[in-house]
């Protein structure tokens, strides 16, 4: 059984660095998130610090085209003016980008790759946890490859079909394997296994707003 979700907690995110820019153009920005910092700023001025406010110390008009959750770390992309958010956004929403990550779970996987389908929704009790939920939940797809196996834990590459909230951590607790260190979804000794969420956003393909051509950018991974 989980445990709840804590109210209150100290947001103390990593300062170095304090920005990493993989590339910049005139249209847009891709940059590379560390683990425990937010992607955009939270309600509370406590939580003001976040890689959105710090890009825009450089880059005033710099907008979030797709987010990050803070204990996930890798690959983000930004815009620069509003053509290049709206044709990011749409590359986003029509499934034309490529996400790929690498996470380390907890116990040995059955097979070396499979697809989970499991639709997922909001565990409203237990907000912002997310929850497999086959009445109100959306559509939700992951495919997964086993890269390496270690004694107590699988090393895997996961590509997210669909982009739900918690996607990724909620469908590997589904198959019995939480990703080591995750604070909400994992217990004991998954979440005892490592210091931080071994979840990493390591390549995003996209294609150029200004004139289509591909671009791929990779990330390794920091575990």
């Amino acid at each position: 059984m989980l445990a709840p979700v804590p109210k209150s907690y100290v947001y103390e995110p990593p300062t170095d660095p304090w920005l990493t820019v993989l590339h910049s153009d005139d249209r847009m920005l891709v940059l590379d998130k560390p683990s425990g910092l937010l992607t955009v700023p939270g309600k509370d001025p406590a939580l003001a610090d976040c890689l959105e406010a710090r890009v825009r110390e450089r880059w005033p008009t710099a907008t979030m085209v797709h987010r990050l959750d803070k204990d996930t770390s890798g690959i983000v992309l930004m815009a620069l003016d509003k053509k290049a958010l709206g044709d990011l956004g749409q590359q986003f929403e029509k499934r034309r980008t490529k996400k790929t990550y690498i996470a380390r779970v907890w116990g040995a996987m059955e097979g070396d790759s499979g697809l989970v389908d499991l639709p997922l929704a909001t565990d409203w009790l237990n907000k912002p946890r997310q929850q497999v939920d086959h009445e109100r939940g959306r559509a939700s797809q992951t495919e997964w490859r086993v890269l390496e196996r270690e004694p107590q834990a699988t090393r895997l590459h996961l590509t997210p079909l669909t982009g739900r909230t918690h996607q990724l951590r909620v469908h590997m607790l589904a198959l019995g394997h939480p990703i080591l260190g995750d604070q909400f979804y994992a217990t004991g000794e998954a979440l005892a296994a490592a210091d931080r969420l071994q979840l990493h956003a390591q390549e995003l393909t996209f294609y150029h707003p200004d004139d289509g051509r591909e671009m791929t950018f990779i990330s390794p991974a920091p575990f």
